[in-house]
């Protein structure tokens, strides 16, 4: 029997990894030339993400943003299947073959209502109401950037491996990767890479929130609201009365647990009975299954809320994500490879620029030159806090990413400042330390199947035997009009 490597139940022959695993020497050698050859392209991947900067395309719509980045990864030699799991702006390019197959997360989709130019005060696009709040233009960007050095990397040298970059769509409440795993693309690789813009440099170790999202929908009867208010049944107090009951709820919900929601339609006119009313609810929890909880309960919430308004009510469930399955195996290599790419350095122009950002933020913050260092691993600190459909591809492979400094230090996410950093060398400047570090951990895990075998077992253990993924949000399609 030929000798391998045990990953999970799997018997992974070595003969697969046909390249002799190098020296250190060698790696480095590697993975210097890749870093390189990144940094060479700077303007390059500066000009991209720029583009998709002024796109500021939303969740399922980043048409433009999509075809830019299938675009350049087609001129560099990978194969592209667009359009995958029911939507038009998914893909998967693919370059080599054989064993490890390792995947990139690239995420390219902006935040409504957060127009915003590249300047330090807040001053929006004219004619624009969208913005990358979360700095997803720079996410997919430095994901092909990694992706396309180290696939020249697989060319010149002869090896064996396969790299796929999985072009995510609507991370932002559309939950796309979800359908992508729920389609089996994921199946079959051996570790997965993603990363996200931030206002640190350190790898990614504190998880996140589950998350199930959905539209209640209020139906009624319209009147004059003067002339004959006993003959119409408000949709809309059907809506206030179910965010009575749930703001009530929150007395009586883990102190963990998070509710958000938004009127998304209340009627057209004061003197009109609303027949129709709309409201979008989040619900966010570290476990899941208390998710669904939370969840039903909401609904008894709308149900009741119908029968006590006389209107008749219904749900469509938009997204559903599901916690972040950490990989402390991966989790290291990655880390080690941040701290030689090194954080962020400002020039004297972007200190100024700093400067006015965070005296316009209220609040005390980390000072500037943090950006320019890499904070260590900090497991499962608590602050978890936001959520991501990176969770859904971390039950499905092992999964490891990291977050680099493309914010002025103490910028939140979701903010006018952080659209402004991203279109600003700051943005580029932390997006190439990601590119950076993403590459030379893919060359680190396309020569080293042990630490994949070491993460697929850690990976099976946390997952628990028998497991079975289910995903939260069902069997209904891609909800591609979901900012509709």
């Amino acid at each position: 029997m030929k000798k391998g490597f045990l990953i999970g139940s799997l018997l992974i022959p070595a003969v697969l990894f046909a390249q002799k695993k190098p020296t250190v020497k060698e790696l480095d050698k590697w993975k210097t030339q890749t870093s390189s050859v990144i940094q060479e392209r700077y303007n390059l991947y500066k000009d991209i993400a720029f583009k998709i900067w002024d796109y500021a395309e939303l969740g399922y719509k980043e048409v433009k943003s999509s075809a830019l980045l299938q675009e350049t990864l087609k001129n560099s030699g990978f194969s592209v299947e667009a359009g995958v799991a029911g939507i038009p702006t998914a893909f998967v390019a693919t370059y080599g073959s054989g064993s490890p197959v390792l995947g990139i997360l690239a995420e390219f989709d902006a935040l409504p209502g957060l127009s915003q130019q590249a300047v330090a005060e807040k001053n929006p696009i004219a004619g624009q109401a969208n913005g990358h709040g979360c700095g997803h233009h720079l996410f997919g960007t430095a994901s092909v950037a990694a992706a396309i050095a180290v696939k020249e990397q697989l060319q010149a040298q002869g090896w064996k491996g396969t790299i796929k970059v999985y072009g995510t769509p609507a991370e932002e409440g559309g939950s796309g990767k979800v359908y992508m795993v729920r389609a089996g693309l994921f199946d079959g690789v051996d570790g997965v890479l993603h990363w996200h813009p931030a206002d640190e440099n350190t790898t990614w170790a504190d998880g996140a929130l589950a998350n199930k999202s959905a539209k209640f929908r209020f139906y009624g009867t319209a009147a004059h609201a003067a002339a004959a208010p006993d003959k119409g049944r408000s949709a809309l107090d059907a809506v206030e009365a179910m965010n009575h009951m749930v703001n009530m709820m929150r007395e009586h919900i883990p102190f963990d647990a998070k509710i958000h929601y938004v009127i998304t339609q209340g009627g057209k006119a004061p003197n009109v009975v609303p027949d129709f009313a709309e409201v979008y609810y989040y619900v966010r929890h570290p476990n899941r299954e208390i998710v669904m909880q939370l969840f039903e309960r909401i609904q008894k919430a709308a149900e009741g809320a119908a029968i006590g308004t006389e209107t008749r009510t219904d749900f469509e469930i938009i997204g559903g994500t599901y916690d972040l399955l950490l990989n402390n195996q991966l989790a290291e290599i990655m880390q080690a490879n941040l701290v030689k790419v090194g954080g962020v350095t400002y020039t004297s122009s972007e200190k100024e620029f700093a400067s006015k950002i965070q005296d316009g933020l209220g609040f005390k913050t980390d000072p500037i030159e943090t950006a320019g260092t890499v904070k260590p691993i900090q497991i499962n600190t608590g602050k978890t806090t936001g959520s991501t459909d990176v969770g859904d591809v971390s039950y499905t492979v092992p999964t490891v990413g990291l977050r680099a400094a493309t914010w002025v230090p103490g910028t939140p996410a979701h903010s006018w400042q952080a659209v402004a950093c991203g279109g600003t060398e700051i943005g580029i400047k932390g997006m190439m330390v990601a590119a950076k570090t993403m590459a030379m951990t893919l060359l680190d895990l396309l020569h080293q199947p042990e630490q994949l075998s070491k993460a697929k077992a850690e990976f099976d253990a946390a997952r628990g035997p028998g497991f079975r993924y289910i995903p939260l949000l069902g069997d209904r399609p891609p909800a591609l009009n979901y900012r509709n």
